[in-house]
């Protein structure tokens, strides 16, 4: 099959797919507000790389949804997450966290698939706001030199605050909603973020080449219909 096959091929295929969906009736259009929380899992890719574990922390926000195809919508989020990384010592009695709290408003596409049960994924861009940061450490590392038996590490973040305080990345997730009744729905969602900008200050002259923060999240939801 050659080229000009292959494209009449696809342009039938379209064609034909796009018949049921001209055959349906008029989609009532949705908008919904709601509200969600939950526990997120941490990390931040360091070039060069950072032994770490998942560290622990919450999300909750505000959200708006609006639908005016049938499985097809866009949602719009408000919210407090936290995130970070935490370090580990293989087995060596230290321990090592920083967790930064953020303003994030993600912009996502929204499929879905179901009626009053519906499986669902949700993907977009994301942006955030360095709100603060607190670290925890059973050393000082603010002069690691001093610590007996640390071991031989990289040690440069220890020193470091957050250099870029607006954070930008891409969300994606999968879940499912179920409906209450017409107005009333509620819904778990997974999701995974990274982020495309450096936590810390990164680059070729820098300590770390490279600093994106990473989380996945888990949250329970539910939505109110006011249109």
């Amino acid at each position: 099959m050659n080229t000009k096959q292959i494209l009449k091929f696809f342009l039938c295929f379209s064609a034909l797919s796009a018949l049921p969906v001209a055959a349906q009736t008029h989609y009532e259009s949705k908008i919904e507000i709601g509200a969600h929380g939950g526990a997120n899992l941490s990390m931040v890719s360091f070039t060069p790389g950072i032994t770490q574990g998942f560290l622990p922390g919450a999300n909750a926000g505000i959200n708006f949804r609006y639908m005016e195809e049938n499985h097809f919508g866009f949602i719009v989020e408000l919210n407090f997450e936290q995130r970070g990384w935490k370090e580990d010592f293989e087995k060596r009695p230290f321990s090592y966290s920083r967790t930064v709290n953020y303003l994030q408003l993600p912009f996502l596409a929204h499929i879905y698939f179901g009626r009053r049960g519906r499986f669902f994924i949700n993907a977009g861009p994301s942006v955030s706001v360095a709100l603060g940061e607190s670290t925890r450490s059973n050393f000082n590392y603010a002069d690691v030199g001093s610590v007996e038996g640390f071991p031989n590490r990289v040690t440069y973040q220890y020193g470091m605050t957050v250099e870029n305080k607006f954070d930008y990345g891409i969300s994606g997730g999968i879940g499912g909603e179920f409906s209450i009744n017409r107005r009333n729905a509620l819904y778990l969602e997974a999701r995974y973020y990274f982020g495309l900008g450096n936590m810390l200050r990164s680059g070729r002259t820098e300590h770390f080449r490279g600093s994106n923060p990473m989380s996945i999240s888990i949250s329970v939801g539910y939505w109110l219909r006011v249109k």
